[in-house]
């Protein structure tokens, strides 16, 4: 019998169901996958509270690692016995085993411990994905992250570094400020007291940055602008705070020729060319030490609301992980 985890109405953490299902067979190009550790992702409790609306009722998560233990009868490039990650649709990685289209998965390569890959497919992939094609960045350049203590944020600063980069951090308290200059800030701000911009332009010496990596949202949105260079670019990427409402161009925008984008990971990881490439970089970076994943925290899959409600009030952080 397998274990999952279970949404039938959107709300809060209380709306997570656990419940015990016959997993069926895996389709033609399907495998069955039993996880090793699940990932748990802020992108988890968007899904769970309606702000990115799914079809109901339905499973949750969306990064998984474990091993294969049955292929469908068209699968081709993965056999049982293979160790796998993946991020990404169909939800349903809150579970202790799964069926998964292998268009989205990737061979884990030997010597990458399982239950670190279980973090990183799409924290360490959305990091991929913002460093080399949303904004490419180039050595020496300095660059605004903000929740550079968080788990997208450890692996951001410290992969941003590997490049060459200066890094500015902002971090929501002070006792997460140790953490982000851990993990490779070259300056850390505490944007809940301190006005980042103000700082930021002073550690610049008046010229702003080219790129403003924004998980956070409404709370630093406007401030994340003034940080900006002439014709820098605004990269949100999550809502962490609250999401941001009708952009006023012609007061944010216009005035220094700014450009804006909202990226996510389908749309530079959605073939799995593109899959592979980011995977073989990001599995590269962690084999040379470049990244180093310290887990906060391990949950069961029955302590999934609590986890839940740990993510939400900031109590977590780094990476945290769902052991099946």
């Amino acid at each position: 019998m397998t274990r999952i985890v279970k949404i039938e109405k959107t709300g809060g953490p209380e709306v997570l169901k656990l419940e015990t299902i016959s997993l069926e067979k895996p389709a033609p190009e399907e495998v069955t996958i039993e996880h090793k550790a699940i990932a748990l992702n802020f992108i988890d409790t968007y899904h769970r509270s309606g702000l990115y609306p799914i079809e109901l009722p339905s499973g949750i998560g969306v990064e998984g690692v474990g091993v294969i233990k049955e292929v469908g009868q068209k699968v081709k490039n993965f056999s049982i016995g293979d160790s796998v990650a993946y991020s990404g649709a169909p939800l349903g990685a809150y579970s202790t085993k799964r069926n998964y289209p292998t268009k989205n998965l990737v061979r884990v390569p030997s010597g990458i411990a399982l239950e670190v890959v279980a973090t990183l497919m799409t924290k360490g992939l959305t990091t991929y994905y913002l460093l080399y094609k949303t904004y490419p960045v180039s050595s020496s350049e300095t660059i605004l992250f903000h929740a550079a203590a968080g788990g997208v944020g450890q692996i951001f600063c410290q992969w941003a570094k590997s490049l060459g980069c200066k890094v500015i951090g902002t971090v929501g308290s002070d006792e997460k400020i140790s953490i982000a200059k851990k993990n490779g800030c070259d300056l850390v701000i505490n944007y809940s007291k301190d006005d980042f911009a103000k700082k930021v332009l002073e550690f610049t010496k008046g010229k702003g940055v080219p790129v403003v990596y924004d998980g956070v949202g409404k709370n630093t949105f406007h401030k994340s602008i003034e940080c900006l260079q002439t014709r820098g670019m605004m990269v949100s990427f999550g809502n962490a705070s609250g999401s941001l409402k009708d952009i006023d161009v012609k007061k944010s925008i216009q005035p220094k020729g700014l450009y804006f984008t909202r990226p996510s990971m389908m749309h530079y990881l959605g073939t799995q060319d593109e899959l592979k490439e980011g995977a073989n970089i990001m599995f590269k970076k962690i084999k040379l030490g470049q990244i180093k994943i310290d887990i906060f925290k391990k949950y069961r899959l029955d302590e999934v609301i609590q986890a839940h409600k740990d993510l939400e009030s900031r109590k977590i952080m780094g990476s945290a992980i769902i052991i099946p």
